[in-house]
């Protein structure tokens, strides 16, 4: 038995499985993308190479006048140019979806909103850690683009050259004067070794099957190392993607931020203050009926304290959707368990954390569990439901599972969608595992501080 690894652990694949998809290998459509890719790679590595000497060359000499910058510039421009076709090849010829790297940020001008011109683009450009990577790219790729052209030429030559011999073999003696193909010899016919035998035709079938099956392994070998170089050194650098993370992280918590207040205002508005104005206006009813009627006063002044006490009550619902009291004094566990008391599925909670995280990561924690017990409670037509919170390493996992009908999703538009921003928002993760016919899964990793 093989054994593999899925998004939700080791499965284990039978045997037959695995040696079928070995035979099929060397047929699929990926092994011969990624020989064109190894192929095509020559020829646009010796392009991109010698214009990339050739105009570093003469820009690094013309720096003496003023020419040498601009050439510099175009240098830099047209290795850029090149990269997107690099990253066109990759994406066509291997899968290899690499994201557009920053752009050429051109400074401002001396007028508020003006932008810079041609030497202020040139110095951009030099300026750029991207260009110069796409230089590096140019200079690298070539040695490597002659080994990988090298040896995926001579595997998938010499392997179906081997396994189809014995259909080609009468060629030698038909149309030469040798009775087969030449393993080694000066050309004379006795002192040669020919491959002319039964046995022999056969062997070099063996090895020929043999070459074949190795043949897929050593592309996706060669391949890697091509993938790994388009990614790190044409892509985005890592500091770039970083920085556009944290802005939509940002965005994300900034948004998440609003939509939270407007909530509370509208719970504020509706709720508790139309409440707190009914109450005011009937107290003063009842004080001018206090002295023409005060039977009808008390009354009123009773309706009034009932409408106090619901205000209180909506006060306190909505402060602890602001933030329980109870997560500040206790922590996320007895949280956790009032959470359950309150939802209309029994839930079984099991907390195991050594210690409390950060104080922003109960809250997530918290809110992260309360949204989607209230799903389970709405949507899912549950019997039971399940809370497991625990700490790995430096992350806190939740994990909230439920045996109702299924089919949740974070499909756009959906509630588990916006939880999966936020919880994104603080470098988390949350994968939802959600079958037509149940059970649910949804499991929460955020960082422990």
């Amino acid at each position: 038995m093989a054994t593999a690894y899925g998004p939700y652990g080791p499965k284990t694949e039978p045997r037959g499985h695995v040696v079928s998809a070995a035979l099929r290998a060397p047929f699929e459509a990926r092994v011969w993308c990624e020989l064109l890719y190894l192929v095509i790679s020559l020829p646009m590595a010796v392009v991109t190479f010698t214009y990339t000497v050739t105009m570093i060359s003469l820009g690094a000499g013309l720096l003496i006048t003023f020419l040498g910058i601009p050439v510099l510039g175009v240098a830099l421009a047209g290795c850029r140019a090149l990269g997107v076709v690099e990253r066109a090849r990759a994406r066509a010829l291997l899968g290899l979806r690499v994201a557009e790297p920053e752009p050429v940020l051109r400074p401002k001008g001396r007028r508020e909103g003006e932008r810079g011109g041609p030497v202020a683009w040139v110095g951009a450009l030099l300026k750029s850690g991207t260009s110069w990577r796409h230089v590096l790219y140019a200079l690298l790729h070539l040695p490597w683009a002659i080994f990988g052209f090298v040896f995926s030429v001579m595997f998938t030559v010499y392997g179906w050259g081997l396994v189809t011999y014995p259909l080609w073999q009468w060629v030698f003696p038909t149309y030469t004067d040798q009775p087969g193909l030449q393993l080694y010899g000066d050309g004379d016919t006795k002192s040669g070794f020919y491959l002319d035998t039964p046995f022999e035709m056969a062997a070099a079938f063996g090895l020929g099957v043999l070459i074949v099956l190795l043949t897929p392994w050593v592309m996706r070998a060669l391949t890697a190392v091509d993938r790994l170089m388009v990614a790190s050194l044409l892509g985005p650098s890592r500091l770039a993607t970083r920085v556009w993370e944290l802005e939509t992280d940002r965005g994300t918590v900034v948004d998440t931020a609003a939509a939270d207040l407007r909530r509370i205002e509208r719970d504020l508005h509706d709720g508790a203050q139309a409440r707190l104005v009914a109450l005011a206006m009937d107290l003063g009813l009842a004080k001018e009926k206090l002295e023409e009627d005060p039977e009808a006063a008390a009354r009123m002044v009773d309706e009034a304290h009932g409408e106090v006490k619901l205000a209180l009550r909506e006060l306190r619902d909505l402060a602890r959707g602001i933030h329980p009291a109870i997560l500040t004094d206790r922590g996320l566990g007895p949280a956790l368990s009032a959470l359950a008391a309150r939802c209309t599925v029994p839930v079984t909670v099991t907390v195991d954390l050594p210690e409390r995280p950060a104080a922003a990561i109960e809250g997530i924690a918290y809110f992260t569990v309360s949204e989607l017990l209230q799903n389970i409670s709405k949507h899912s037509g549950a019997r039971s439901a399940e809370v497991d919170v625990w700490r790995a390493e430096d992350r806190v996992m939740l994990q909230i599972t439920d045996d109702g009908r299924g089919g949740a999703g974070t499909s756009a538009g959906s509630g588990l969608a916006g939880l999966a921003e936020r919880i994104d928002a603080v470098d988390g993760i949350l994968v939802v595992h959600s079958p037509a016919d149940g059970p649910t899964s949804v499991t929460a990793e955020l960082p422990w501080r």
